[in-house]
């Protein structure tokens, strides 16, 4: 028997934002909220978290909390990152193999 493939939904920065702004305008539980848009529970939970963490609601930052805009850069920051490893990494090879180039023979000849 086969397992039957899940289809991931995805939905747009709209439809998160309206779902969010459902669930705190009418002060309903997430649970409450989600089943009444037939999406799951978890999915509207932390789209509402990560809407209260851009506001501000929770004070200062704690480890861990980032905004929408901080994620985005960290985001943009990693991609940058494995870039640059990966153009060090290539250039660190092809020095080694023209150095290799240079090298006189080896042996009695």
């Amino acid at each position: 028997m086969t397992n039957p493939t899940k289809i991931k939904r995805q939905f747009t920065p709209q439809q998160k934002a309206e779902a969010v702004a459902l669930c705190l305008s009418e002060n309903l539980s997430c649970a409450t909220a989600a089943k009444r848009l037939g999406i799951h529970p978890r999915c509207l939970t932390t789209w509402v978290r990560q809407a209260r963490i851009d506001r501000g609601d929770f004070g200062p930052p704690e480890q861990g909390q980032l905004t929408s805009e901080e994620r985005a850069e960290l985001a943009r920051l990693r991609k940058e990152n494995r870039e640059l490893r990966r153009d060090k990494d290539f250039f660190k090879l092809a020095a080694a193999h023209f150095a290799k180039e240079q090298l006189p023979p080896r042996g009695f000849g």
